[in-house]
């Protein structure tokens, strides 16, 4: 949902929201009938350390703009994967460098099931940085 207040940017923002935290926390937001940026998709995952680092690579690759991924931080119910899921970013940064993309496109938070202002403002945040970005220019590492 989008109002005149909310620029909208051509580029794509995938969440990956966990399915404990963060997504009952993105369903608040719209169940508050707030609104942010239609260039929005979020995914409801189980836990974002499931996926391995080619696949943030593939997704810029294929267009995406913006990463944010929304986790439940320290309270993750799955033992050790967020301490896990924060070493797999430290190795997607210095490959996300090398094809040529910005690692603020890139963004780790904890987002709990009630954190409508902390959504919105990763959300609006994220929105203004690729408008100020433009679009990744993917290129194949040397």
């Amino acid at each position: 949902m989008t109002t005149p207040d909310h620029a909208i940017s051509d580029g794509k923002i995938l969440i990956l929201a966990t399915e404990t935290c963060a997504y009952p926390g993105a369903n608040s937001v719209g169940q508050a009938h707030s609104s942010y940026p239609a260039n929005t998709y979020i995914l409801r995952v189980r836990a974002p350390v499931l996926f391995p680092e080619q696949f943030y690579l593939d997704c810029f690759k294929k267009g995406i703009s913006a990463i944010i991924i929304m986790s439940c931080g320290e309270e993750c119910p799955y033992d050790g994967a967020y301490h896990a899921l924060a070493k797999r970013l430290d190795r997607i940064y210095p490959l996300m460098k090398a094809h040529n993309l910005d690692i603020r496109r890139l963004r780790l938070t904890a987002i709990c099931t009630v954190c409508n202002r902390a959504f919105l403002k990763e959300v609006n945040d994220m929105n203004a940085l690729i408008q100020e970005l433009g679009p990744p220019e993917y290129r194949e590492a040397a």
